[in-house]
């Protein structure tokens, strides 16, 4: 997540102060990536710091109005106009947490798939009720639209995983059901001594037999 490039959108449409920005985000973004105050005090220094935005009148930094610079614009456009980097994707814990219980012997990894598919499903039941909850309020705003835009992200992020856990599962099953089944060895003995006695009997029938004839 930009915090730095959301804090440069919304003082594209004006100069704000801090405690402004912290509200304008939440309220763009649903509350989904809530931000403390000190999170966004910390960004503004460094877009001051770069010459992205500059402090307006007195005050200090909590009292502080900011407005975005030319250069800040342009950052901002670029920002915009550059597809996000997909090639670098970030690391994903669910992932990771597969992809060791497949190697650890001992864990149950279809319990781990089930368990997390009925967490997933469970979020994803969660923001469907919240987007019919907000499409419910009549007329919507350029905020409501911006939060339904996430709110339906997350619907499809859910959805989306939900299925990589349904494939994740059918192939565990195909690979234990395609496993090789082998043998059992012959239980461990001294192999010289049971040939032996295994041949002794027909040695003796042999005897027996040619002294009949």
């Amino acid at each position: 997540m930009s915090i730095r490039h959301g804090l440069l959108a919304l003082l594209d449409a004006g100069p704000r102060y801090g405690s402004q920005l912290r509200t304008e985000f939440e309220s763009r973004t649903g509350s989904t990536w809530p931000l403390n105050i000190g999170q966004v005090y910390t960004t503004l220094g460094r877009l001051e710091r770069d010459g992205l935005i500059v402090p307006e009148g007195g005050g200090d930094a909590k009292q502080q109005l900011y407005a975005i610079t030319e250069a800040g614009r342009r950052h901002l456009d670029e920002w915009f106009t550059r597809p996000v980097d997909r090639s670098q994707p970030a690391r994903d814990e669910l992932a990771i947490k597969l992809a060791m219980a497949v190697g650890t012997p001992g864990v149950d990894v279809r319990a781990i798939i089930q368990g997390q598919r009925r967490h997933t499903v469970k979020a994803m039941q969660d923001y469907t009720r919240l987007k019919a909850r907000a499409l419910a309020g009549g007329p919507a705003s350029r905020d409501d639209i911006a939060w339904l835009l996430v709110l339906e992200q997350l619907i499809f992020q859910a959805e989306a995983e939900s299925r990589w856990l349904d494939h994740c599962e059918t192939r565990l099953l195909r690979l234990a059901a395609e496993a090789p089944r082998h043998t059992p060895p012959p239980p461990a003995g001294n192999a010289p001594e049971d040939a032996a006695r295994n041949a002794a009997p027909a040695e003796a029938g042999r005897a027996h037999g040619g002294a009949a004839s």
